[in-house]
């Protein structure tokens, strides 16, 4: 405790801090009587009243009883005695041994996250420096000087309503999905994990593609499912292979990043996606479409996601604004069908009875008027911007007689590299570099992390972020990873 606050406690709470550190030193003992009141006020030289205030606070914690005509006295087992000894074994030997029921299903994370560390390569990160906070604290200042009480409370967990017309506006006319139900979430995460609960058990299988997301992943196993791979080349996902994994009849979703697929930045053909779609509708397969950076697309206009073209409803589709915004504004949604919103708004009220009503609203209001899409214009323009000079940086190095190979993606917030050499092993250099970055290792299925000596160099992909940094910080980033792959 500092000297400050010390001096704002109360006297006779002070006293009692002290008697009952007595107590627990051993200077006072069980059952041993106090001095009188009278007596402490005195060697004290504080007011007999603050004295006995002081007593009845360690009555009343349990450190002090009152004996008739005999005082006060230290209680005969002490609080501390009670709380170390339970059945004969003590604390400093024995901790309660918790049963989990859930695995830890993910990777160990980095020490720190990867916005600490000065260069940071994450594939799906935005630049927070960039994001109009000042603007944006206007939106919340509207509302708290005209709240609206009866969204305040604990009702309406399928999020504001004002906020799900705001969405719904802007999804009909950005991505051409319309006739769905919207759901807000805390993040595509959540709804990830909502979907996962409510559509699988254990034994289920999810079709995943091969080089994935693990969070993802992570949320499948946890409803105790299990991972399907599907094999992918360079267009993406194969319908053919996923067709062999179907006809065994176990799969009960098909989990898919069709713009700007995760990790590698392909996207999917409208032909592959019809594919798809007609084997989900054959053997009764929902899919579910994470399309978790639409926003970003620069060469040409993106293809409308699977969901503007569901007429069976089968498609789940999962998107977040934590690109355009910050990972901390926990705002996503989850677009579907009437029947499965319904059932995953009362999952969600078992969860959390309420979302976080004030950001939704202020989101709403930013969407309203304006705001949203001039600072996905501005950001757009930027990210394009530091995508060609990635791109161009990754060209000189080329030239230079560097291995390096990729494709520039029409879009995104990453690019999927060939440094031509094994990276195993170059995520944890890096680290303590200051550099976050993650390689292919991470991404593959196939290698469940298990890699093997004679393998090791066929692991040579890295999946560059450049959307946090600016230009002085990609190439300094980029420098300290050439000079640790290639010295």
């Amino acid at each position: 405790m500092t000297e400050q606050k010390r001096k704002r406690r109360a006297k006779y709470l002070l006293i009692a801090d002290a008697l009952k550190q007595a107590i627990k030193q051993g200077q006072v003992v069980p059952s041993e009587a106090l001095p009188s009141a009278r007596t402490l006020a005195t060697q004290l030289n504080v007011n007999r009243h603050t004295i006995m205030a002081a007593v009845a606070e360690l009555v009343a914690q349990g450190w002090i009883e009152a004996k008739e005509r005999s005082g006060y006295r230290i209680v005969n087992k002490l609080p501390i005695q009670t709380s170390k000894t339970i059945s004969n074994l003590t604390v400093e030997h024995q901790t309660f041994d918790w049963q989990f029921r859930h695995k830890k299903t993910t990777a160990t994370a980095a020490v720190k996250g990867a916005s600490a560390y000065i260069y940071n390569f994450s594939g799906g990160q935005p630049d927070n420096r960039l994001f109009p906070f000042n603007e944006f604290k206007h939106y919340f200042s509207q509302l708290f000087q005209h709240p609206k009480f009866t969204h305040l409370g604990y009702d309406n967990n399928v999020g504001e309503t004002d906020l799900i017309t705001q969405v719904s506006t802007y999804l009909r006319r950005a991505r051409s999905i319309t006739n769905k139900e919207i759901m807000i979430c805390n993040g595509s995460q959540e709804g990830l994990y909502m979907v996962s609960k409510l559509l699988l058990q254990a034994g289920d299988k999810v079709a995943v593609e091969q080089y994935g997301y693990p969070p993802a992943w992570a949320a499948f196993k946890s409803s105790g499912a299990e991972l399907a791979v599907i094999e992918q080349d360079h267009k993406g996902i194969i319908p053919e292979y996923l067709a062999t994994q179907l006809a065994k009849g176990d799969i009960k979703l098909i989990y898919l990043t069709p713009l700007h697929q995760y990790p590698t930045t392909v996207t999917l053909d409208v032909s592959r996606r019809m594919q798809i779609y007609q084997l989900a509708a054959q053997y009764g397969v929902a899919i579910v479409e994470d399309d978790y950076d639409h926003e970003f697309h620069y060469d040409s206009q993106p293809i409308a996601p699977m969901a503007a073209d569901d007429p069976l409803g089968l498609v789940i589709y999962i998107s977040t604004f934590s690109k355009l915004m910050f990972g901390g504004a926990r705002i996503g949604y989850v677009v579907a069908n009437n029947a499965l919103i319904t059932e995953l708004t009362a999952y969600k009220t078992l969860m959390n009875h309420k979302s976080n009503v004030l950001m939704q609203q202020a989101v709403a209001k930013w969407m309203q008027q304006g705001g949203f899409e001039s600072h996905l214009r501005r950001m757009t323009r930027c990210y394009h911007k530091r995508r060609d000079f990635l791109v161009n940086l990754l060209r000189g190095y080329q030239q230079q007689g560097l291995p390096i190979t990729f494709d520039c993606p029409a879009g995104g917030m990453a690019l999927w590299v060939d440094m031509g050499v094994s990276i195993v092993g170059l995520k944890q250099t890096l680290l303590t570099k200051d550099v976050y970055l993650q390689t292919e290792v991470e991404f593959n299925l196939v290698t469940e992390h298990l890699i093997t000596e004679q393998k090791k160099s066929q692991y040579r992909f890295i999946r560059v972020g450049f959307a946090s940094m600016n230009e002085v910080e990609i190439t300094q980033g980029m420098k300290i990873i050439v000079q640790e792959l290639y010295g």
